[in-house]
Protein backbone atom coordinates (compact mmCIF):
# COMPACT_ATOMS: atom_id res chain seq x y z
CA UNK A 1 0.00 0.00 0.00
CA UNK A 2 1.08 3.58 -0.64
CA UNK A 3 0.71 4.35 3.07
CA UNK A 4 3.28 1.69 3.93
CA UNK A 5 5.70 2.88 1.26
CA UNK A 6 5.71 6.37 2.73
CA UNK A 7 7.87 5.16 5.65
CA UNK A 8 5.66 6.97 8.14
CA UNK A 9 6.96 7.61 11.65
CA UNK A 10 4.43 8.25 14.38
CA UNK A 11 4.70 11.21 16.71
CA UNK A 12 4.72 8.77 19.60
CA UNK A 13 8.01 7.35 18.33
CA UNK A 14 9.47 10.84 18.21
CA UNK A 15 8.30 11.68 21.71
CA UNK A 16 9.62 8.36 23.02
CA UNK A 17 13.00 9.18 21.54
CA UNK A 18 12.95 12.56 23.21
CA UNK A 19 11.87 11.25 26.61
CA UNK A 20 10.20 14.41 27.88
CA UNK A 21 10.27 15.76 24.35
CA UNK A 22 8.55 19.06 25.00
CA UNK A 23 11.77 20.65 26.19
CA UNK A 24 13.63 19.60 23.07
CA UNK A 25 11.01 20.83 20.66
CA UNK A 26 10.35 24.07 22.48
CA UNK A 27 12.44 27.22 22.84
CA UNK A 28 12.71 27.37 26.62
CA UNK A 29 15.40 24.83 27.45
CA UNK A 30 17.75 22.45 25.69
CA UNK A 31 19.10 19.21 27.18
CA UNK A 32 22.69 19.40 28.34
CA UNK A 33 23.99 17.41 25.36
CA UNK A 34 22.59 20.00 22.99
CA UNK A 35 23.82 22.89 25.10
CA UNK A 36 27.48 22.05 24.47
CA UNK A 37 29.33 24.91 22.78
CA UNK A 38 31.52 24.06 19.81
CA UNK A 39 35.02 25.43 19.80
CA UNK A 40 34.09 27.33 16.67
CA UNK A 41 31.50 29.32 18.61
CA UNK A 42 34.13 30.69 20.98
CA UNK A 43 36.91 31.41 18.47
CA UNK A 44 37.52 34.75 16.79
CA UNK A 45 36.53 33.96 13.22
CA UNK A 46 38.18 35.50 10.14
CA UNK A 47 36.10 37.50 7.72
CA UNK A 48 36.84 35.10 4.86
CA UNK A 49 38.64 31.75 4.56
CA UNK A 50 39.48 31.76 0.84
CA UNK A 51 41.01 31.13 -1.55
CA UNK A 52 41.75 27.79 0.10
CA UNK A 53 39.02 25.47 1.36
CA UNK A 54 37.18 26.55 4.50
CA UNK A 55 39.01 24.79 7.39
CA UNK A 56 36.08 25.12 9.79
CA UNK A 57 33.15 22.71 10.17
CA UNK A 58 30.60 25.50 9.75
CA UNK A 59 30.38 28.66 7.72
CA UNK A 60 32.25 31.83 8.64
CA UNK A 61 29.81 34.49 9.78
CA UNK A 62 28.25 36.23 12.77
CA UNK A 63 25.77 34.53 15.07
CA UNK A 64 22.36 36.23 14.75
CA UNK A 65 18.91 35.76 16.26
CA UNK A 66 15.74 35.86 14.18
CA UNK A 67 12.13 35.35 15.38
CA UNK A 68 11.46 31.74 16.42
CA UNK A 69 15.18 30.97 16.06
CA UNK A 70 18.15 30.31 18.33
CA UNK A 71 21.46 31.96 17.40
CA UNK A 72 22.42 30.76 13.92
CA UNK A 73 25.33 31.58 11.59
CA UNK A 74 24.35 34.30 9.13
CA UNK A 75 25.58 34.11 5.54
CA UNK A 76 23.31 36.83 4.10
CA UNK A 77 20.29 38.83 5.27
CA UNK A 78 18.73 39.47 1.84
CA UNK A 79 17.78 36.78 1.09
CA UNK A 80 17.91 35.26 4.56
CA UNK A 81 20.48 32.46 4.77
CA UNK A 82 21.24 31.02 8.21
CA UNK A 83 23.35 27.96 9.02
CA UNK A 84 22.84 25.54 11.91
CA UNK A 85 25.83 25.27 14.29
CA UNK A 86 27.53 21.91 14.64
CA UNK A 87 26.40 20.91 18.13
CA UNK A 88 22.72 20.68 17.13
CA UNK A 89 23.50 17.55 15.10
CA UNK A 90 24.14 15.31 18.11
CA UNK A 91 20.59 13.93 17.82
CA UNK A 92 18.69 12.54 14.83
CA UNK A 93 16.07 15.31 14.81
CA UNK A 94 17.04 18.97 14.45
CA UNK A 95 15.16 21.40 16.74
CA UNK A 96 12.89 23.76 14.82
CA UNK A 97 14.51 26.78 16.46
CA UNK A 98 17.95 25.63 15.25
CA UNK A 99 16.91 24.50 11.75
CA UNK A 100 18.84 26.23 8.97
CA UNK A 101 17.16 28.81 6.72
CA UNK A 102 17.58 29.36 2.99
CA UNK A 103 15.42 31.74 0.93
CA UNK A 104 16.14 32.84 -2.65
CA UNK A 105 14.41 36.21 -3.03
CA UNK A 106 14.54 39.32 -0.86
CA UNK A 107 10.79 39.55 -0.22
CA UNK A 108 9.75 36.80 2.20
CA UNK A 109 6.59 36.58 4.31
CA UNK A 110 6.79 37.65 7.96
CA UNK A 111 3.09 37.04 8.61
CA UNK A 112 0.36 34.94 6.99
CA UNK A 113 -3.36 35.45 7.70
CA UNK A 114 -4.79 31.93 7.70
CA UNK A 115 -8.34 33.21 7.28
CA UNK A 116 -7.29 34.55 3.88
CA UNK A 117 -4.49 32.23 2.78
CA UNK A 118 -5.32 29.43 0.35
CA UNK A 119 -3.35 26.73 -1.45
CA UNK A 120 -4.35 27.04 -5.12
CA UNK A 121 -4.16 23.90 -7.26
CA UNK A 122 -4.73 24.70 -10.92
CA UNK A 123 -3.58 24.14 -14.49
CA UNK A 124 -4.41 21.12 -16.66
CA UNK A 125 -6.93 19.69 -14.20
CA UNK A 126 -10.59 18.86 -14.18
CA UNK A 127 -11.30 20.90 -11.04
CA UNK A 128 -9.21 23.70 -9.58
CA UNK A 129 -8.92 23.83 -5.79
CA UNK A 130 -8.46 26.59 -3.22
CA UNK A 131 -7.66 24.88 0.08
CA UNK A 132 -7.29 26.42 3.52
CA UNK A 133 -5.10 24.84 6.17
CA UNK A 134 -8.32 23.58 7.79
CA UNK A 135 -9.34 22.00 4.47
CA UNK A 136 -6.02 20.20 4.22
CA UNK A 137 -6.37 18.82 7.74
CA UNK A 138 -10.04 17.80 7.36
CA UNK A 139 -10.33 16.64 3.75
CA UNK A 140 -7.15 14.55 3.46
CA UNK A 141 -5.57 11.79 5.50
CA UNK A 142 -2.60 13.02 7.57
CA UNK A 143 0.76 11.31 7.15
CA UNK A 144 4.17 11.82 8.74
CA UNK A 145 7.66 11.23 7.41
CA UNK A 146 11.13 11.82 8.81
CA UNK A 147 13.21 13.48 6.11
CA UNK A 148 16.46 15.37 5.71
CA UNK A 149 16.27 18.83 4.18
CA UNK A 150 19.68 19.82 2.76
CA UNK A 151 20.65 22.81 0.65
CA UNK A 152 22.16 21.82 -2.71
CA UNK A 153 25.14 24.01 -1.85
CA UNK A 154 25.80 22.56 1.59
CA UNK A 155 29.61 22.48 2.15
CA UNK A 156 30.23 24.73 -0.88
CA UNK A 157 33.11 26.40 0.96
CA UNK A 158 35.03 23.10 0.60
CA UNK A 159 35.33 23.35 -3.20
CA UNK A 160 38.69 23.98 -4.82
CA UNK A 161 38.87 26.16 -6.77
CA UNK A 162 36.17 28.13 -4.99
CA UNK A 163 32.87 28.70 -6.81
CA UNK A 164 30.33 31.56 -6.53
CA UNK A 165 27.37 31.29 -4.19
CA UNK A 166 26.71 31.22 -0.47
CA UNK A 167 29.83 29.80 1.21
CA UNK A 168 28.04 27.26 3.37
CA UNK A 169 29.92 25.11 5.85
CA UNK A 170 28.39 21.73 6.71
CA UNK A 171 25.32 23.02 8.57
CA UNK A 172 22.93 23.83 5.71
CA UNK A 173 20.88 20.76 6.55
CA UNK A 174 18.43 19.45 9.10
CA UNK A 175 16.18 16.49 9.82
CA UNK A 176 12.59 16.74 11.03
CA UNK A 177 9.40 14.75 11.38
CA UNK A 178 7.07 16.42 8.89
CA UNK A 179 3.30 15.92 9.06
CA UNK A 180 0.84 16.87 6.37
CA UNK A 181 -1.03 15.37 3.43
CA UNK A 182 0.18 13.45 0.42
CA UNK A 183 0.84 15.59 -2.62
CA UNK A 184 -0.60 12.78 -4.75
CA UNK A 185 -3.89 12.89 -2.81
CA UNK A 186 -4.19 16.61 -3.47
CA UNK A 187 -3.41 16.16 -7.16
CA UNK A 188 -5.85 13.25 -7.47
CA UNK A 189 -8.60 15.44 -6.04
CA UNK A 190 -8.26 17.77 -9.03
CA UNK A 191 -8.58 15.11 -11.71
CA UNK A 192 -5.38 15.62 -13.69
CA UNK A 193 -6.09 15.70 -17.42
CA UNK A 194 -4.32 13.74 -20.14
CA UNK A 195 -1.26 15.42 -21.61
CA UNK A 196 0.05 16.65 -18.27
CA UNK A 197 3.84 16.45 -17.93
CA UNK A 198 4.95 18.10 -14.72
CA UNK A 199 3.81 19.93 -11.61
CA UNK A 200 5.11 23.41 -10.81
CA UNK A 201 5.28 24.86 -7.30
CA UNK A 202 5.46 28.46 -6.07
CA UNK A 203 5.49 30.01 -2.62
CA UNK A 204 5.07 33.50 -1.22
CA UNK A 205 8.63 34.78 -1.69
CA UNK A 206 8.94 37.57 -4.26
CA UNK A 207 11.45 40.15 -5.38
CA UNK A 208 14.96 40.33 -6.75
CA UNK A 209 17.13 37.26 -6.61
CA UNK A 210 20.05 36.36 -8.85
CA UNK A 211 20.57 39.12 -11.41
CA UNK A 212 19.97 36.65 -14.27
CA UNK A 213 16.46 35.92 -12.97
CA UNK A 214 13.99 38.47 -14.30
CA UNK A 215 10.70 36.98 -13.10
CA UNK A 216 11.06 37.97 -9.41
CA UNK A 217 9.46 34.60 -8.62
CA UNK A 218 10.90 31.32 -7.37
CA UNK A 219 9.46 28.36 -9.30
CA UNK A 220 10.37 24.67 -9.16
CA UNK A 221 8.78 21.60 -10.71
CA UNK A 222 8.69 17.82 -10.58
CA UNK A 223 7.86 15.53 -13.46
CA UNK A 224 4.64 13.59 -12.96
CA UNK A 225 6.43 10.33 -13.74
CA UNK A 226 9.00 10.92 -10.98
CA UNK A 227 8.35 8.33 -8.21
CA UNK A 228 9.00 11.01 -5.59
CA UNK A 229 5.57 12.46 -6.40
CA UNK A 230 4.08 9.51 -4.50
CA UNK A 231 6.24 10.16 -1.42
CA UNK A 232 6.06 13.96 -1.27
CA UNK A 233 3.79 15.69 1.21
CA UNK A 234 2.36 19.15 1.77
CA UNK A 235 3.47 19.63 5.36
CA UNK A 236 1.81 21.83 7.98
CA UNK A 237 3.71 20.46 11.00
CA UNK A 238 7.41 20.11 11.75
CA UNK A 239 8.50 18.09 14.79
CA UNK A 240 4.97 18.23 16.17
CA UNK A 241 4.63 22.01 15.88
CA UNK A 242 3.46 24.49 13.22
CA UNK A 243 6.23 25.30 10.76
CA UNK A 244 8.39 28.25 11.82
CA UNK A 245 7.78 31.27 9.59
CA UNK A 246 11.35 31.15 8.29
CA UNK A 247 10.98 27.45 7.42
CA UNK A 248 7.85 27.86 5.34
CA UNK A 249 4.73 28.57 7.41
CA UNK A 250 1.91 27.78 6.82
CA UNK A 251 2.79 24.80 4.57
CA UNK A 252 5.84 23.67 2.64
CA UNK A 253 6.47 20.96 0.12
CA UNK A 254 8.50 18.04 1.45
CA UNK A 255 10.29 16.07 -1.27
CA UNK A 256 12.06 13.16 0.48
CA UNK A 257 15.51 12.33 -0.80
CA UNK A 258 15.86 15.41 -3.00
CA UNK A 259 17.72 18.63 -2.26
CA UNK A 260 15.81 21.47 -0.62
CA UNK A 261 15.59 23.51 -3.82
CA UNK A 262 12.38 21.53 -4.47
CA UNK A 263 11.01 21.96 -0.94
CA UNK A 264 9.02 25.13 -1.64
CA UNK A 265 8.34 27.19 1.49
CA UNK A 266 5.06 29.01 2.13
CA UNK A 267 3.68 26.89 -0.72
CA UNK A 268 0.69 28.68 -2.27
CA UNK A 269 0.42 27.61 -5.91
CA UNK A 270 0.53 24.13 -7.45
CA UNK A 271 0.18 24.12 -11.24
CA UNK A 272 -0.15 21.10 -13.50
CA UNK A 273 1.65 21.85 -16.77
CA UNK A 274 1.41 20.34 -20.25
CA UNK A 275 4.95 21.33 -21.19
CA UNK A 276 8.34 20.95 -19.54
CA UNK A 277 9.17 23.71 -17.08
CA UNK A 278 11.97 25.81 -18.58
CA UNK A 279 11.96 28.66 -16.08
CA UNK A 280 15.27 30.10 -14.82
CA UNK A 281 15.31 28.10 -11.56
CA UNK A 282 14.98 24.82 -13.46
CA UNK A 283 17.33 25.34 -16.41
CA UNK A 284 19.86 28.08 -15.57
CA UNK A 285 20.70 27.41 -11.95
CA UNK A 286 20.45 24.45 -9.57
CA UNK A 287 22.00 22.42 -12.38
CA UNK A 288 24.92 19.98 -12.28
CA UNK A 289 27.09 18.35 -14.94
CA UNK A 290 25.47 15.37 -16.65
CA UNK A 291 28.39 13.17 -15.59
CA UNK A 292 28.89 10.47 -12.94
CA UNK A 293 28.25 12.17 -9.59
CA UNK A 294 28.06 15.60 -11.28
CA UNK A 295 31.86 15.83 -11.41
CA UNK A 296 33.83 17.84 -13.97
CA UNK A 297 36.84 20.14 -14.29
CA UNK A 298 37.13 23.90 -14.53
CA UNK A 299 38.81 23.55 -17.94
CA UNK A 300 36.03 21.40 -19.43
CA UNK A 301 33.43 23.80 -18.08
CA UNK A 302 35.18 26.86 -19.52
CA UNK A 303 35.59 25.07 -22.86
CA UNK A 304 31.83 24.49 -23.05
CA UNK A 305 32.14 20.71 -22.93
CA UNK A 306 29.77 20.18 -20.01
CA UNK A 307 26.05 19.51 -20.39
CA UNK A 308 24.09 20.66 -17.33
CA UNK A 309 20.94 19.02 -15.90
CA UNK A 310 18.76 19.84 -12.87
CA UNK A 311 20.15 18.74 -9.51
CA UNK A 312 18.18 15.90 -7.96
CA UNK A 313 18.84 13.27 -5.29
CA UNK A 314 21.15 13.84 -2.31
CA UNK A 315 24.26 11.61 -2.26
CA UNK A 316 25.23 9.63 0.83
CA UNK A 317 27.00 11.68 3.53
CA UNK A 318 28.31 11.30 7.07
CA UNK A 319 29.76 13.68 9.66
CA UNK A 320 31.76 13.65 12.87
CA UNK A 321 30.03 15.92 15.40
CA UNK A 322 32.12 15.18 18.50
CA UNK A 323 34.96 15.44 19.29
CA UNK A 324 35.20 18.76 17.47
CA UNK A 325 38.90 19.43 17.93
CA UNK A 326 38.42 22.36 20.29
CA UNK A 327 40.18 20.67 23.22
CA UNK A 328 43.06 18.27 23.80
CA UNK A 329 42.16 14.62 24.54
CA UNK A 330 44.13 12.71 27.22
CA UNK A 331 45.96 9.67 25.89
CA UNK A 332 44.42 6.27 26.76
CA UNK A 333 41.11 7.94 27.68
CA UNK A 334 38.07 6.27 26.03
CA UNK A 335 36.32 8.79 23.81
CA UNK A 336 32.87 8.36 22.30
CA UNK A 337 32.99 9.63 18.74
CA UNK A 338 29.49 10.61 17.57
CA UNK A 339 27.95 11.72 14.33
CA UNK A 340 25.16 11.45 11.78
CA UNK A 341 24.74 9.96 8.32
CA UNK A 342 22.07 10.03 5.61
CA UNK A 343 21.40 9.43 1.93
CA UNK A 344 18.71 10.48 -0.51
CA UNK A 345 18.93 7.07 -2.16
CA UNK A 346 17.87 5.01 0.85
CA UNK A 347 18.78 3.89 4.34
CA UNK A 348 22.29 4.18 5.66
CA UNK A 349 23.32 0.59 6.41
CA UNK A 350 26.96 1.01 7.34
CA UNK A 351 29.18 3.69 8.86
CA UNK A 352 32.93 3.22 9.21
CA UNK A 353 35.34 5.16 11.39
CA UNK A 354 39.06 5.74 10.90
CA UNK A 355 41.59 7.10 13.39
CA UNK A 356 44.44 7.24 10.86
CA UNK A 357 43.18 9.50 8.06
CA UNK A 358 41.39 6.72 6.20
CA UNK A 359 44.20 4.17 6.06
CA UNK A 360 42.20 1.63 8.11
CA UNK A 361 38.50 1.47 8.90
CA UNK A 362 36.23 -0.20 11.44
CA UNK A 363 32.48 -0.35 11.78
CA UNK A 364 30.63 2.11 13.98
CA UNK A 365 27.41 1.41 15.89
CA UNK A 366 24.29 2.72 14.18
CA UNK A 367 21.52 4.48 16.10
CA UNK A 368 17.78 3.96 15.71
CA UNK A 369 16.27 3.82 12.22
CA UNK A 370 13.59 6.50 11.78
CA UNK A 371 13.05 5.87 8.08
CA UNK A 372 15.10 5.73 4.92
CA UNK A 373 15.18 9.51 4.45
CA UNK A 374 16.11 10.41 8.03
CA UNK A 375 19.39 11.20 9.75
CA UNK A 376 20.89 8.09 11.32
CA UNK A 377 23.13 8.65 14.30
CA UNK A 378 26.29 6.61 14.77
CA UNK A 379 28.93 6.28 17.46
CA UNK A 380 32.07 4.36 18.31
CA UNK A 381 34.47 4.19 21.22
CA UNK A 382 38.00 5.29 20.43
CA UNK A 383 41.00 4.95 22.76
CA UNK A 384 43.99 6.94 21.49
CA UNK A 385 47.20 5.00 22.21
CA UNK A 386 49.76 7.75 21.58
CA UNK A 387 50.09 11.48 21.98
CA UNK A 388 50.12 13.87 19.06
CA UNK A 389 47.79 14.82 16.19
CA UNK A 390 45.19 12.48 14.71
CA UNK A 391 43.05 12.79 11.59
CA UNK A 392 39.71 11.12 12.31
CA UNK A 393 37.51 10.23 9.35
CA UNK A 394 34.07 8.76 8.67
CA UNK A 395 32.39 7.24 5.62
CA UNK A 396 28.88 5.88 5.09
CA UNK A 397 27.23 3.37 2.76
CA UNK A 398 23.53 3.34 1.87
CA UNK A 399 21.24 0.42 1.02
CA UNK A 400 21.81 0.93 -2.72
CA UNK A 401 25.55 0.41 -2.25
CA UNK A 402 26.49 4.07 -2.65
CA UNK A 403 29.59 4.93 -0.61
CA UNK A 404 31.44 8.17 -0.02
CA UNK A 405 34.60 8.71 -2.02
CA UNK A 406 37.82 10.62 -1.43
CA UNK A 407 38.71 11.55 -4.99
CA UNK A 408 38.91 14.91 -6.73
CA UNK A 409 35.51 16.57 -7.03
CA UNK A 410 34.36 19.86 -8.55
CA UNK A 411 31.46 21.44 -10.40
CA UNK A 412 30.74 25.09 -11.24
CA UNK A 413 27.79 25.54 -8.88
CA UNK A 414 29.25 23.88 -5.78
CA UNK A 415 26.57 21.19 -5.45
CA UNK A 416 26.55 17.49 -4.43
CA UNK A 417 29.55 17.61 -2.07
CA UNK A 418 29.89 14.30 -0.23
CA UNK A 419 33.61 13.64 0.16
CA UNK A 420 34.81 11.82 3.27
CA UNK A 421 34.73 14.19 6.25
CA UNK A 422 37.71 14.51 8.58
CA UNK A 423 38.34 15.99 12.01
CA UNK A 424 41.79 16.79 13.33
CA UNK A 425 42.25 16.28 17.08
CA UNK A 426 45.22 16.55 19.43
CA UNK A 427 45.98 13.92 22.06
CA UNK A 428 48.14 14.88 25.03
CA UNK A 429 49.76 13.19 28.00
CA UNK A 430 47.34 12.34 30.82
CA UNK A 431 49.63 13.37 33.71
Amino acid sequence: MAEEKLEAVSRRVLLKMLGAGAAWLGLNKLPSALAQVSGQATQQMPGFTGPGANPYWGAVGPFVVYPQKLPLIQLTDRPVQLETPRHYFLTPFTPNAAFYVRWHLEGIPNAVNLSEWRLFVEGNVGKSLALSVADLMKQFKPVSIAAVNQCSGNSRSRFQPRVPGAQWGNGAMGNALFTGVRLKDVLDATGIKAGSICVQFEGLEKGRGLKESVSHRYLKSLNLDDPVINESIVAYEMNGEPLPMLNGFPVRLVVPGKFSTYWIKALTWIRVLTESDTNFWMTKTYCVPDTPHGNTTLKDFKDGLVKMVPVGTMPVRSFIITPDGSGKIPVEMPVTVRGIAFSGYGRVVNVEFSEDDGKTWRKARLGDDYGKYSFRTWETTWIPKRTGPYALAVQATDEKGNIQSDGEFWNPKGYLWNKIERQEVMVGAAQ
